[in-house]
């Protein structure tokens, strides 16, 4: 037939609508604002959700290469603004965009990025005052790291300086701002905690914009201040600049000016507050001095130190009556015992069959020896032998009666 229509499969189709959408150029390099749904992060490093507004949704896929470089954490319900290009999806027939750059909408990720790694280092305890460690009153060395250029450095000398002067520092010089800043940051704390002479750290550079501070909320280096066995003081920007690092940090200065009158005192203040301290120990030790004199005089006045003879006497006199009190309780006690121990005496006699047996009576045994206690254990002709108080009889049963027989 000349008017047949021609015959496609669904991969043809497909593969045309995708032509069509890709040589669309309004539909490269798009600009897609909406709100996130159905988030995944793969374990392949990919993403892919839906944007979404009131009437529509459209699926989007962020792969690794490019959101390897998106700072903070998309989350469902997020209102996010999109760069990438429209295509097809062939296996499932589906228009995507293919992402390539995320931001979020309303505010800057930079400041999403710091709002979401501080929520999780707080979660973690990072940030919690039990873990934060004691400044020293006087350190004995302290570290310094920033850039040696910097004005930070500059303010930091000449405050210690003029305060306390024979405190030695150590500068560890360090990118502060720009790639691999916060790489060179954490380089330098832990070369600091490997030197036992460092008793203090000073983290610190000058003022600037989020992004120029952006090194000090890494993650990175939060941690690497967390883990330091050496306290560490921040100095991070000016007063109203807030960092990631302020938070971990033991102590958190406004101003490296400040940072540097909390590592070290005045020296003239702590030359007075020596004065004073030696002016208490002096009163206090008068004081003590004092009073010991005062309780040897007591002592000394008593009448045991002004007649000791008479002490000795009485001692001695109390210690005889002790020990005539003490023979009488033991003669006592040993005539108590005495007469309990003849009264037990009495009692066992009372006891023992010879006692019984000197009144006339006797106690009768077979031949195996065995007491014999009733006229039924004896039989007509048995051999008897019967124990007196002064020996023994053997004898024969002739008769044998039953009853009580006495004889008058």
């Amino acid at each position: 037939m000349k008017n047949q229509l021609p015959v496609f499969t669904v991969s043809e189709i497909t593969r045309y609508v995708k032509s069509l959408i890709q040589s669309d150029p309004r539909l490269r390099g798009l600009w897609v604002t909406g709100e996130i749904s159905n988030f995944k992060h793969h374990r392949s490093g990919h993403m892919y959700f839906t944007v979404k507004d009131s009437s529509s949704s459209l699926r989007c896929v962020f792969f690794r290469g490019d959101n390897i470089k998106c700072i903070f954490e998309p989350t469902d319900g997020m209102e996010v603004i999109l760069y990438g290009n429209l295509s097809v999806y062939e296996p499932g027939g589906q228009y995507q965009l293919y992402v390539q750059e995320m931001q979020p909408a309303g505010m800057g990720s930079l400041y999403v990025a710091f709002e979401q790694l501080k929520e999780k280092l707080a979660q973690e305890g990072l940030f919690r005052p039990e873990n934060k460690k004691e400044i020293p009153r006087l350190p004995g060395k302290i570290g310094i790291i920033t850039s040696p250029s910097g004005a930070a450095l500059q303010d930091i000398m000449t405050t210690i300086k003029k305060r306390f002067p024979h405190v030695p520092l150590l500068v560890v010089e360090s990118l502060v701002q720009g790639p691999g800043a916060a790489a060179d940051i954490v380089r330098g704390l832990d070369l600091l905690n490997k030197k036992a002479d460092i008793d203090l750290i000073i983290l610190t550079r000058g003022g600037g914009s989020l992004e120029d501070l952006w090194p000090f909320n890494e993650e990175v280096v939060a941690r690497a201040i967390h883990r330091s066995v050496k306290p560490v003081i921040s100095a991070v920007g000016h007063e109203t600049d807030f960092t990631i690092a302020d938070f971990a940090a033991d102590l958190r200065a406004h101003t490296p000016t400040e940072a540097a009158a909390a590592a070290v005192p005045v020296y003239d203040e702590l030359l007075t507050e020596i004065d004073q301290l030696r002016n208490r120990a002096g009163l206090a030790l008068r004081n003590r001095t004092l009073q010991e004199k005062q309780r040897l005089d007591h002592v000394v006045s008593e009448r045991f130190f002004r007649r000791p003879l008479d002490r000795i006497k009485t001692t001695k006199t109390v210690l005889n009556d002790t020990e005539a009190r003490l023979k009488r309780e033991i003669v006592r006690f040993l005539q108590l015992k005495g007469i309990r121990l003849t009264a037990l005496i009495d009692k066992l006699e009372s006891y023992s069959p010879l006692k019984v047996m000197n009144r006339g009576y006797t106690f009768c045994r077979d031949e195996e020896g065995h007491i014999i206690r009733s006229v039924k254990d004896i039989s007509i002709g048995q051999l008897l032998r019967l124990s007196l108080k002064d020996g023994q009889a053997n004898c024969r049963a002739e008769k044998i009666e039953e009853g009580c027989i006495v004889d008058e």
